[in-house]
């Protein structure tokens, strides 16, 4: 890779910097000798790349370096990312998207890492909060058997009222994560930090065909799926390790500002989740994740039974009668709506009663569905 670095002043602000902090955070459980190494794949990320490398600067535990990995960029992401303090590598002949960035820059940055140093990959157009590096290293010192620590993220400021309905979606996601203590599905892109044991781990056992061995080239990523950050969750746990998402590790990501974005997003993330689980089979790991597939389809048909039978309703008796069935499944679909949007305050939930996502939830639906039919059909993937 052709790499931009630093100068040297800045160089030295930065360690003068770190040094401060190593001080500051003595007490922190984590040794200081482990380095940490921050990755940020990047494509035309101009808009919000410096406030992602600035917030790294508010860390408590201060990365030692930041590599902002710019991938295809026809923008000025790599000028931005190296003013506001990171160094800068442009991959070359990439066409394997995040995945493939990722790995051209593993394939540089690991062989000069010791096993027990750490690599935070981190998306782009995520901000972390300060406390996100210290709690995922101290949560990584007590468990040996912690293969990576990710984070929960709230929805960015903006997008309007389709912003507003994600941010609301994450905070359910939080809230489900949180009652959980932290036990998560998957490690998602937005940020994870791993041990770089774990990731050399994951390549040689691709190369050994212990877990899908993806493009055949051992990279650490699987650049032939769709969703890269749950195949690398569905590899961890295959080769015995734990993933986890404590309440200490938290963000916030960018929401998608038009349905059309959104469409697009959902229906990779969904098709990217089922074809995980067909490319892994059914497994110890893998059977609670065919069982919530399972769980999506049984709502997608309850969805539909259920505006059925209001539309018959309409048209053949010309009046709105629901069977009291039906409006059971609505009472606890009101009391579940308002109860898991408490992060978000009272006024919020109230609002949440009033059903106005049904249709968000509705169009989520219609996308998992899609994502369904075009994984059985074996339609074209597009990222």
């Amino acid at each position: 890779m052709a790499e931009r670095q630093r100068s040297e002043k800045r160089s030295g602000e930065y360690g003068a910097a770190h040094d401060s902090a190593v001080v500051a955070n003595a007490s922190v459980s984590i040794s200081t000798g482990h380095r940490v190494v921050v990755l940020i794949p990047a494509h035309n990320e101009s808009e919000g790349i410096t406030e992602t490398v600035t917030a790294l600067s508010r860390q408590t535990r201060l990365p030692d370096e930041i590599i902002v990995v710019s991938d295809n960029s026809s923008d000025d992401t790599a000028d931005l990312a190296e003013g506001a303090g990171a160094d800068v590598t442009e991959t070359v002949g990439n066409e394997y998207k995040k995945a493939g960035a990722l790995n051209q820059a593993l394939s540089a940055v690991l062989p000069r890492l010791q096993d027990d140093d750490f690599v935070l990959v981190q998306d782009a157009d995520s901000v972390l909060d300060p406390g996100f590096i210290e709690s995922a290293l101290s949560h990584l010192a007590a468990d040996e058997r912690l293969g990576a620590v990710g984070g929960v993220f709230r929805g960015q400021d903006g997008g309007g009222f389709i912003g507003h309905l994600q941010r609301n979606e994450y905070a359910r996601y939080a809230r489900d994560v949180r009652r959980l203590k932290g036990k998560c599905l998957v490690v998602t892109g937005t940020a994870a930090v791993f041990r770089a044991s774990t990731l050399r781990h994951v390549s040689s056992a691709r190369m050994s065909h212990e877990i899908p061995v993806g493009d055949g080239r051992g990279g650490i990523y699987d650049t032939t799926v769709l969703t890269e950050d749950n195949e690398i969750s569905f590899a961890l746990m295959h080769l015995g390790y734990k993933i986890l998402s404590p309440k200490g590790c938290t963000l916030t990501t960018e929401v998608m500002p038009t349905w059309r974005e959104l469409w697009n997003q959902r229906l990779r993330w969904k098709r990217g989740a089922i074809e995980n689980c067909v490319q892994y089979g059914l497994t110890r790991v893998t059977a609670p994740y065919w069982a919530r597939q399972l769980v999506t389809m049984l709502g997608i048909l309850v969805t539909v039974a259920y505006l059925v039978t209001i539309i018959w309703s309409l048209v053949a008796l010309g009046t709105l009668n629901i069977q009291p069935f039906w409006m059971a499944l609505t009472g606890v679909f009101v009391v579940e709506r308002i109860i898991t949007l408490r992060d978000r305050g009272m006024a919020r939930q109230m609002m949440a009663a009033t059903l106005y996502e049904l249709p968000f939830d509705i169009f989520l639906q219609v996308c998992h569905g899609k994502a369904y039919l075009d994984s059985a059909t074996n339609r074209e993937r597009r990222w």
